[in-house]
């Protein structure tokens, strides 16, 4: 059974503990800076630790939860030491960055796993199946907005809520855009963008993206707008309705939606469980469905380059 580790004891890693708690794996400590957190360890009989260094020739693996400027440190601290990482999106703060550690990780034979959680989702599973029978895509809108928490002060948008959304259409199109545009406003804070909007041009179709953290609402979903059906997904909620309209200067084709009933999962468990099952060795490193897509990150970068500069990027 694998020894584990978790270090951040953040909002998004409590969630973590809780749920690493609920696992087939022998979670030995957790590491957070603020001494007050020691507290949460004792009430999980937890050993606990300030510096994540003295946690490492303890377990097997780490769960790495902590702000994104920590990341790249952390995780290659702790490949180094020989240990499997999963750790929270984005991998670090570049692309170049990601690319160095999956490089350590191959050449160590580690598992490396980042947290794009919607991989993991039924729903997003099921559109990556149903996109080989909706025929040719004319576009895509996707959005991930809210104003239910504080903004982060890491990251802004682009590269904290749009590289979900970036990893979910590399995972179900398995194709990479040609070009990228960027607008963004920051408007609470000078450093980080508060609300972006994203153009991918995948030469056939193109896909929108609208993020924001100042929103009312709070969406996360995907319309794929195709020849034969029209896909609504809602991948917050699990939720797919299928309306097949098929549109031509003779006729409408239209027939009643459909509403596909998905057995809910809970990706955040499935993620963890399947690392710690890559750490004991249940799966092959080949089959790690939580790596590093390099132009996961890099396509974010593209974007925050392209907004900053008002021009077209090519995907390269």
């Amino acid at each position: 059974m694998a020894k584990v580790g978790l270090i951040g004891l953040g909002k998004w890693g409590m969630n973590h503990l809780k749920t690493l708690s609920s696992l087939d794996c022998d979670l030995v400590g957790i590491v957070d800076a603020d001494e007050g957190k020691k507290d949460i360890a004792d009430k999980y009989n937890l050993n606990f630790y300030r510096d994540y260094r003295e946690l490492l020739d303890k377990v097997d693996a780490v769960i790495v939860v902590t702000s994104t400027d920590t990341h790249y440190k952390i995780v290659k601290d702790s490949l180094q030491a020989g240990k499997h990482v999963f750790v929270e999106k984005p991998i670090a703060e570049n692309a170049e960055k990601g690319k160095e550690l999956v490089e350590i990780a191959r050449d160590k034979n580690l598992v490396l796993s980042v947290g794009y959680l919607y991989r993991f989702s039924n729903s997003v599973k099921r559109v990556k199946e149903i996109l080989q029978d909706i025929g040719e895509i004319q576009y895509i809108t996707a959005r991930y907005i809210h104003s239910t928490k504080p903004p982060r002060r890491d990251s802004g948008v682009i590269m904290n809520l749009g590289i979900h959304v970036i990893d979910i259409l590399n995972f179900v199109l398995d194709t990479l855009p040609l070009t990228v545009y960027a607008k963004k406003k920051n408007l609470i804070s000078k450093v980080f963008e508060d609300s972006a909007s994203i153009v991918f041009d995948y030469k056939d179709f193109f896909a929108t993206i609208e993020l924001s953290c100042t929103h009312p609402e709070k969406a996360r979903d995907m319309w794929v707008i195709a020849e034969r059906e029209k896909l609504y997904v809602d991948y917050f909620n699990q939720q797919i309705t299928r309306y097949p309209l098929k549109v031509s200067y003779d006729a409408v084709e239209r027939t009643k939606p459909v509403k596909e009933v998905l057995q809910k999962n809970e990706p955040l468990k499935d993620e963890l469980r399947y690392f710690v099952e890559l750490v004991d060795g249940k799966h092959t490193l080949k089959e790690n469905l939580g790596r590093e897509n390099y132009y996961t990150t890099k396509l974010c970068e593209l974007s925050l380059e392209s907004a900053e500069n008002s021009r077209e990027m090519v995907v390269e």
